[in-house]
């Protein structure tokens, strides 16, 4: 039995899985990420926590064909290097050669979004398919994208980030310093947002019941018949589907698979986002669109898809 590791990096937390060759994970283990901190102590942590998994597998580290690490942000995979990550305070960080001198074994990287999607195409939704788009709708809009079944990263690694491209030319302000980008107006922060404007001129609207951190409130009083709710939840749905219509324009997937918080709605997002897909995307209905899916493996994907990144890029 063959055995790799896949670490999730994210700025909260590390989660740690040992991986067999049937893409089962048979061991975890986690930390806190804690990034203001200098990067040898992040790494020791790290460190620590691959062998704690390792550990509980019943294994050594230097057993494991390779361990692969998914990170947020810029990353040069090539290179082994996070060039930028916001939210851990990275900047040209060779993650790889640190956790290799460290662990003894061949060490991998790849954004956290492309694993998260090569995960879905080699052990989930998307499992036996090799072009696949993965979208994560979270506090902001992540994706990743496989083609012929290797994760599509681009001259220099940056590809993939569908979530700041332009949906509306001079539009809603993006956190990316840029306006109107898909993730402005189709990630679950852009969604409480919507929501929130529509209380304010709505006040009956039952949306108002839900914790004001909560994007599936459209969704659920959209259930219930309420008007505002309806609206909101419509127009949401026109916009995900708008981006989801590029990005099958341009890439052709076989699947387009939804993570993260608000694909939680399940069919009631779902069913009608591909209703609309199928009526909007270039040709129409005359071309049949690919299908839209919801992701099946949750935060394991991650784990999977960095674990297997050699074979992957």
């Amino acid at each position: 039995m063959e055995y790799r590791i896949g670490i999730d990096l994210g700025g909260t937390n590390v989660v740690v899985g040992v991986v067999d060759e049937n893409k089962k994970i048979i061991a975890r283990a986690n930390t806190k990420t804690q990034p203001n901190r200098m990067l040898d102590d992040i790494v020791h942590d790290i460190v620590e926590c691959v062998q704690n998994a390792a550990r509980k597998a019943g294994i050594a580290v230097t057993d494991c064909v390779s361990v692969g690490i998914g990170a947020p942000g810029y990353c040069k995979s090539d290179e082994g290097l996070v060039v930028f990550a916001n939210n851990l305070g990275w900047r040209n960080v060779p993650i790889c050669d640190e956790l290799r001198q460290e662990l003894g074994c061949p060490v991998r990287l790849s954004n956290d979004a492309n694993c998260a999607a090569f995960g879905e195409a080699i052990a989930g939704a998307a499992k036996g398919l090799r072009n696949v788009v993965m979208i994560t709708i979270g506090t902001g809009l992540g994706s990743g994208i496989i083609v012929d079944g290797k994760i599509l990263e681009g001259s220099v690694g940056a590809a993939a980030e569908l979530g700041h491209t332009v949906l509306v030319m001079d539009g809603e302000p993006c956190s990316c310093g840029r306006r109107g980008c898909f993730e402005a107006y189709a990630s679950a922060s852009a969604l409480l947002k919507q929501r929130h404007r529509a209380e304010l001129e709505h006040p009956e609207t039952t949306m108002k019941r839900f914790v004001p951190e909560d994007a599936r409130a459209p969704f659920l009083s959209a259930k219930e018949g309420d008007p505002t709710a309806i609206a909101v939840r419509d127009q949401y749905i026109r916009y995900l589907g708008e981006g989801i219509c590029s990005a099958i324009c341009i890439f052709a997937p076989e699947v387009v698979l939804l993570g993260g918080g608000v694909s939680n709605a399940g069919d009631d997002l779902i069913v009608p986002l591909n209703r609309y897909i199928q009526q909007e995307h270039f040709g129409g209905r005359r071309i049949p669109a690919c299908e839209v899916k919801k992701a099946a493996l949750g935060g394991d994907a991650g784990i999977i898809g960095a674990a297997f990144l050699g074979t992957a890029l």
